[in-house]
């Protein structure tokens, strides 16, 4: 190999590792620093507790939702959000109540309400990834699979893509043409 094909190479490489350094998207480390995570707890969870409450969720399913922390550490955090006192949640709560708040806010887009969204979350799907159980059941599963599960399913009806008929959707008459008026 000659000098001109040795320097291209350590050129491609040099440039292969500016692209291998800068790489996709990565997430900032600060956004997990004590302090953040600090500032977003109090909000976060209050704001969980009101979803929970609206979706009728049992203490056992709180905690599900929540990683299931042993229940002196939740009622713990509880006290604490709703005197206002600081807390600090580890990174794997947030990313919980994240995907709950998420679920929370598509419903609102996709339903008519929040008794609609409650019905839809606890009612039968016929989704294949639901396999005709309600999806609250993977909300409940524990795992942040099923939490992100509903989320990615809903944040694609949410973006257009089609969802498949359920319970509610059976009464659902087409528009026709006489439907349509023009002014």
């Amino acid at each position: 190999m000659d000098l001109d094909g040795v320097q291209g190479m350590a050129r491609r490489a040099a440039a292969a590792a500016i692209d291998t350094e800068t790489g996709p998207d990565r997430l900032d480390v600060a956004r997990f620093a004590p302090a953040n995570r600090r500032r977003l707890s109090g909000p976060g969870l209050r704001s969980f507790l009101a979803i929970s409450d609206l979706w009728g969720l049992t203490e056992e399913q709180r905690r599900l939702v929540l990683g299931l922390p042993s229940r002196s550490t939740y009622h713990n955090w509880i006290k604490a959000v709703r005197e206002h006192r600081e807390i600090t949640l580890d990174v794997d709560v947030l990313t919980r109540i994240s995907a709950v708040l998420g679920i929370h806010q598509a419903l609102g887009v996709l339903q008519d309400g929040e008794r609609d969204a409650v019905a839809w979350l606890r009612g039968p799907h016929s989704a294949p990834v639901f396999g005709g159980r309600p999806p609250l059941d993977l909300v409940v599963s524990g795992t942040q699979d099923g939490l992100f599960l509903v989320r990615r399913f809903l944040d694609g009806a949410r973006g257009g893509l089609y969802m498949p008929p359920n319970e509610l959707d059976r009464g659902f008459r087409p528009y026709t043409d006489t439907d349509i008026v023009f002014s």
